[in-house]
C-alpha cells in the first residue's frame, strides 16, 4: 500500500477496506469476511454468544448480545452527550475505566458513528418528540463541528456546553497527536456523507 503512487482518501480506504468495494484492481486491499471477524471477535471476547436460529430453509448463526449491561450504558453515554446542558461521562472500573484517555472525543466519535449507522433511533426511542428532535440535531452538530480538525463548536442548541473545552484540555494533555485527529476528523468527515456516499 505505502509504494502506491496514488494517493487515495479516507473515504476510499474505508470503502476499500470494509470488503464492501467491487474494484477489483484493488480487491488485495479489502479485508476478507470482516463482518464474520469483527462477531468471532465478539465473541472470543464474550460480549456476544452464538445461536443457531433456522430461518425457513436457512440455519444461520445469529450473535445476542451476552450481557445487556454494556449496552444501558453505551445507550446511557449517548443520551448524556446528545440531550444534556453538561456532559458529565460517568466512570465503571470494568468497561470505561477513569484512566481512559481521549473519552470525551471518544465519545463524540461514538455518536457521530451512530448517527452516520442510522441507529440513533434506538438509542431515541424513549424520549419524548422534542428530545428526539434535538438530539438528532446535535449528532448533526457534532458531525459538523468534529469533521475538521482543530475542532470548533459552533452549537446552537445550547447543549453540550461543556463538551469543547473538555475535548480541548484532552488534546493539550497530548501534544504531538495532531496528524492523528486530522485523521479522527477525516473519518467523522466521512461519516457525516454517508447518506450521499451509500
Amino acid at each position: 500500500m505505502k509504494n502506491e503512487e496514488e494517493h487515495l482518501s479516507v473515504l476510499n480506504w474505508i470503502d476499500l477496506l470494509s470488503g464492501e468495494t467491487w474494484n477489483l484492481m484493488k480487491i488485495s486491499y479489502q479485508l476478507k469476511q470482516v463482518r464474520e471477524r469483527l462477531a468471532k471477535g465478539l465473541v472470543d471476547k464474550g460480549v456476544l454468544r452464538t445461536e443457531h436460529k433456522n430461518f425457513l430453509l436457512f440455519d444461520m448463526a445469529t450473535h445476542p448480545i451476552n450481557d445487556p449491561l454494556p449496552k444501558k450504558k453505551i445507550t446511557a453515554k449517548i443520551l448524556n452527550l446528545l440531550t444534556s446542558r453538561n456532559v458529565v461521562l460517568e466512570h465503571d472500573d470494568k468497561y470505561y475505566p477513569s484512566t481512559l484517555d481521549w473519552q470525551y472525543l471518544r465519545s463524540v466519535v461514538l455518536v457521530c458513528g451512530c448517527s452516520a449507522a442510522n441507529v440513533l433511533e434506538n438509542v431515541l426511542v424513549d424520549v419524548n418528540f422534542d428530545t428526539r428532535d434535538n438530539g438528532f440535531l446535535r449528532a448533526e452538530e457534532l458531525l459538523e463541528n468534529f469533521g475538521d480538525y482543530p475542532f470548533v463548536d459552533k452549537s446552537k442548541l445550547n447543549l453540550g456546553t461543556n463538551l469543547q473545552s473538555e475535548i480541548d484540555k484532552e488534546v493539550d494533555q497530548h501534544p504531538g497527536f495532531e496528524m492523528n485527529l486530522e485523521i479522527v476528523a477525516a473519518v467523522v468527515n466521512v461519516f457525516s456523507k454517508m447518506d450521499s456516499v451509500l
